[in-house]
């Protein structure tokens, strides 16, 4: 009887339906993955942007904090936050944000068992993009008026 080195192995080893054996990756990689098509784009993008959200929410407690620090804390922070790389960075996380809940919504949809279909994904792809788009600049637009 031949023992494996990793109890993973055990888990790696299939067989297909006309009996084949065949070996099994642990998980998708971006090996797996064709860059060129949407679906591969968007879910790897879809993961960069939730650890970009997490990243962003270390930006928001730095402000809360400097607010609940006093004023000379909090001017920093809104200087930093009113600079041309805290604005970028506001920017970017307003996109982020965008995209990770459009994206999810996406994902509800699926988990709800809609638009596995091909065209529907690369239809609801592009909306995620497109909306991405029109929601960051309209939420931009909104607060340059606001601030205006």
């Amino acid at each position: 009887m031949a023992s494996t080195k990793d109890a993973r192995e055990a888990t790696m080893v299939g067989r297909r339906t006309d009996g084949t054996p065949v070996r099994r990756p642990l998980s998708p990689h971006l090996q797996v993955y064709d860059m060129m098509q949407i679906t591969s784009g968007l879910s790897i993008a879809n993961r960069a942007t939730g650890i970009a959200w997490t990243v962003g929410l270390l930006f928001l407690v730095w402000w809360l904090v400097a607010a609940a620090a006093g004023p000379r804390a909090f001017a920093t922070a809104q200087w930093f936050f009113s600079s041309f790389l805290g604005i970028l960075i506001l920017f970017g996380m307003t996109a982020v944000a965008w995209f990770h809940t459009l994206g999810g919504v996406r994902h509800l949809m699926w988990d709800a068992g809609y638009g596995y279909d091909l065209p529907t994904t690369y239809r609801t792809g592009r909306a995620v993009l497109i909306g991405t788009a029109v929601l960051t600049v309209l939420t931009w637009f909104i607060v340059i008026i606001a601030w205006g």
